[in-house]
């Protein structure tokens, strides 16, 4: 055997276990696991049932938020047709966790009071519907790989055809590379005198991107043909097609890079993929090319060409007739605005699910292995929080001048009576993905924490009705300073009842109040509120010096809105995996932490703080039977505007400030309170109705002195007590006298 021969058996067998190493790799990749899956998280699912508070406006930005098309006849899933009062619909469907929701064709009537009636196609009444939740974010895999797996048969079928059409007309004939085109690239690239033109088939890009690099090299070149055709030889041309569909490469949102058709069109129409039309699918393939230099958000212009230049190949081709084509080259790009995409809309909130998610689960999980996650937040909830945030601070931008310039905000919206989150705004731009205010800005929180210590108070024996010394005094520390409260008003009240010192905010005799009873044991009372850092024993902390977060503030305040029992506050719902079965859920959880009855006399104060006291401004804008508790707070110096508040169904968190810690022209009531007022006004929350748990009674009491008193006298108020700490003595103002019929003088003592 000759030495050439020797050497071509040699190449031979090299040859022949590279490829079928190569082969081994392939068929590996192909039928393994393909891809890395971002988890998926979804919004709460809006439930429509008749009588439900909803406007036809609201309804309407769901709508938008699903990607809803408005057309003028209904026929497909994703499109609705709007008249007076009135929309018809046809409804995706989603397969939830506890059982699967169908597509529906549906007609809701709203009125005045919201929606009236939900009939089926055929007329019949509904009584409760769910619609399809948002997707409002994803966790993504080192990667950044951002995709949403897409079958064939869901593509439209236009969508293949445009890809052949503009890609690889003949797909169908070739065994993974076609010669004719790699000839034509050689001839192109030797004139040009450089590497310009590539000639690969779909099957040869799917190699290049599911397998190797984007580099330009001989040597890749080499590798991507021999693979494409053991890809060819081992799987039918569907199979290819739909791997292409979901790796292919289709453009850039940050640091996170949309691949797939599935994804790519959620990302430019912010719609499923199969409710696309001819012009909107033309423009997605064309991108292929590439989605930087065809970008239609940056590049209208060129991505409209290139758009046109698809239709024009598929009615050369006859895939469309010459009218839809017409029809299809005259629609606009349709593209949406990347603001207006729910999808990223969120990262204050995805911020929150994401650490609390990783208390369970591996950081690999996570991001690679398709996990549905189903929260709370509710997008309408967060559409008005964030409009009334911008517009109040840009009117008291307006207001006071440079003194306010460069305000900043965030805020926390729950539940009270379930502990669900519904909406986190890390700061004024609600979209950044930086620094979360909400969870992660830790501020002094200044009278926030008198309901706490008044809480204390009630629970050592004290009353509303107790009597408290409103005067300066002077404190020395153990390290030689001296600590002197003062009140915000700089003066002295004398002696005030209990609750009108917390409706007042004073600090002097809230600081003299502290001392009495403990500051340890108002660091116990705040523990069991809901803080979980630790809190130093120092005077100040009676007057707010303490730093805490928004998110930790509504943990405390969501203790006293539900009535001593503490809610954990939670962001998700549940967890499945990728094909639908449940993996942890998160239930509705409680536990007691302060009795009741004495929290039902604290919400009677924190009443009367926005009835009489610091926050009364909310009664300027809002309705005078919402009944309203909560608490404004402001920090020293005046560089933090706090409110904390709940209604019946509502509670939340409002901080306003300064990143460089400047002095505020306004107080907790000036600032905060306003952006928490008009989120209340957009929200048309339920009154708060403060339950009289047992062990409590209301009697009439003179304010002046706190002793008992009659209904008909001046200055008397009727107070709640818990059982044996009513006072013994009365006063008589002479009403008891000018009574007729004498029983009613038993009535007054008696009811």
């Amino acid at each position: 055997m000759g030495p050439l021969l020797k050497l071509l058996l040699v190449l031979t067998v090299i040859a022949a276990v590279g490829l079928i190493y190569l082969d081994a790799q392939v068929r590996d990749k192909f039928e393994g696991k393909r891809w890395a899956l971002p988890a998926k998280v979804y919004a709460r699912p809006l439930e429509l049932y008749p009588g439900q508070q909803l406007s036809a406006e609201d309804f309407r930005l769901e709508l938008k938020g699903l990607g809803y098309r408005t057309v003028s006849a209904v026929s497909h899933p994703g499109s609705a047709h709007w008249s007076a009062g009135r929309v018809q619909l046809v409804t995706r469907g989603f397969p939830f966790p506890d059982g699967a929701e169908p597509s529906r064709k549906m007609t809701l009537d709203f009125g005045r009071a919201g929606l009236e009636r939900i009939r089926d196609e055929s007329g019949r009444s509904l009584s409760l519907v769910r619609m399809e939740p948002i997707l409002i974010g994803g966790i993504y895999p080192q990667d950044n790989e951002d995709r949403d797996l897409i079958r064939l048969e869901d593509a439209p079928a236009m969508l293949p055809a445009a890809l052949i059409a503009v890609e690889d007309r003949n797909y169908y004939s070739h065994h993974g590379i076609s010669l004719k085109g790699i000839a034509r690239a050689m001839w192109v690239n030797f004139r040009a005198g450089q590497f310009v033109q590539g000639g690969s088939t779909l099957t040869q890009q799917l190699i290049k991107n599911f397998y190797l690099t984007d580099e330009r090299t001989l040597a890749r070149k080499l590798l991507e043909m021999p693979m494409a055709v053991l890809l060819d030889l081992h799987y039918s041309k569907e199979e290819i097609l739909e791997a292409y569909l979901n790796e292919v490469y289709l453009g850039q949102s940050g640091a996170r890079a949309i691949h797939g058709f599935g994804m790519g069109s959620q990302y430019y129409f912010g719609r499923p993929v199969a409710e696309l039309d001819v012009a909107q699918v033309a423009l997605l393939a064309g991108l292929v090319k590439g989605p930087s230099y065809y970008d239609p958000r940056r590049h209208p212009q060129r991505a409209l060409s290139r758009r046109n230049l698809v239709l024009r190949l598929l009615r050369d081709q006859n895939r469309i007739s010459d009218e839809e084509y017409e029809l299809a080259k005259a629609e606009p790009l349709g593209v949406v605005e990347q603001r207006s995409l729910q999808k990223g809309a969120y990262p204050a909130y995805l911020d929150l699910v994401k650490r609390q998610l990783r208390q369970e689960y591996r950081e690999e999980d996570l991001s690679s292995e398709g996990l549905r996650v189903f929260t709370a937040l509710d997008p309408l909830v967060q559409a008005r929080a964030e409009r009334a945030q911008e517009t109040t601070l840009e009117q008291l931008e307006k207001r006071y001048g440079k003194s306010a310039e460069g305000l900043e905000a965030s805020m926390v919206v729950t539940d009270p009576q379930t502990g669900e989150i519904l909406t986190v705004i890390g700061g004024r731009d609600s979209r950044y993905e930086g620094f979360n205010r909400a969870l992660d800005a830790l501020r002094p929180i200044g009278s926030l924490v008198k309901p706490a210590i008044y809480l204390t108070a009630l629970e050592q024996g004290y009353t509303l009705a107790s009597r408290l010394q409103d005067e300066a005094f002077k404190l020395e520390l153990p390290n030689g300073d001296i600590w002197a409260p003062d009140n915000f008003d700089h003066r002295s009240h004398g002696e005030v009842p209990l609750h009108y010192s917390l409706s007042h905010s004073f600090n002097q005799s809230t600081a003299r109040l502290g001392l009495t009873i403990g500051v340890d044991k108002v660091i116990d009372m705040l523990e069991r509120l809901g803080v979980e850092r630790e809190l130093k024993p120092y005077p100040s902390l009676l007057l707010g010096a303490q730093a805490l977060s928004p998110l930790e503030v509504a943990s405390v305040y969501q203790t006293l809105a539900a009535n001593g029992f503490r809610v954990p506050l939670r962001a998700i719902r549940a967890v499945t995996d990728a094909e639908g079965q449940e993996l942890s859920r998160y239930p509705f959880a409680l536990r007691q932490q302060v009795e009741p009855a004495l929290v039902h006399l604290i919400q009677y104060a924190m009443q009367e703080v926005a009835r009489e006291g610091t926050a009364q401004y909310a009664y300027s804008q809002l309705p005078q039977n919402l009944n309203i508790a909560g608490k404004t707070g402001t920090s020293n110096d005046q560089r933090d505007s706090w409110f904390a508040g709940f209604t019946g169904n509502r509670l939340a968190v409002v901080w306003v400030g300064r990143d460089d810690n400047a002095k505020l022209p306004f107080t907790g009531s000036g600032g905060a309170l306003r952006v928490w007022t008009d989120y209340m006004r957009r929200e048309h929350p339920e009154p708060f109705y403060a339950t009289r748990p047992e062990g409590v009674e209301y009697v009439w009491i003179d304010d002046a002195t706190g002793l008992l008193s009659d209904q008909r006298c001046e200055g008397s108020r009727q107070l709640p007590f818990i059982n044996g700490t009513v006072p013994r003595d009365s006063v008589d103002c002479g009403q008891l006298r000018r009574r007729n019929n004498p029983l009613d003088w038993f009535r007054g003592w008696f009811q």
